[in-house]
Formats: C-alpha cells, structure tokens, sequence
C-alpha cells in the first residue's frame, strides 16, 4: 500500500485556516448544513477532499426561503 496516496486528518484549526472561517462558522456547518465532518473523542477531523466535494456541491451555499425573500419586498 503506497501511504503518499493517504490524505491525511486536518483539525479544526486547520480547516478554519483552509477556509478563511471562525470557528463559530464551521460548528453551524457541522449541525445546520451537514458539513462533513469526524469526532473522534473531543477533536474534530476533517477530510479537505470531502469539504472540498461539499462547497462544490452547494452544501455551503446559503439558500433563501420563500419566507426570506417575502421579507425583502
């Protein structure tokens, strides 16, 4: 098994650097816009592949409600 092909765990704090988020930000994405993400014990993990696959897809992107737009008129 080649262990260069092995992309490695990332912490949290390495992917709110990766992103350019807070902490505050990446912990609303884990529980309100299913972000992916690990817990192992007390340390959350990260996959960049995966978060990468999950912007690209629009799990990030904020999607209005028809109650939202109402409110801009």
């Amino acid at each position: 098994m080649d262990n260069n092909n092995i992309e490695k765990w990332s912490s949290l704090k390495e992917i709110t650097e990766y992103l350019g988020a807070s902490r505050e930000s990446v912990f609303k994405w884990i529980e309100h816009k299913d972000m992916p993400a690990h817990k192992l014990g007390k340390l959350w993990k990260f996959k960049i592949s995966e978060v990468d696959e999950w912007i690209r897809s629009g799990g990030a992107a904020d999607k209005a409600t028809s109650e939202d737009e109402n409110q801009d008129e």
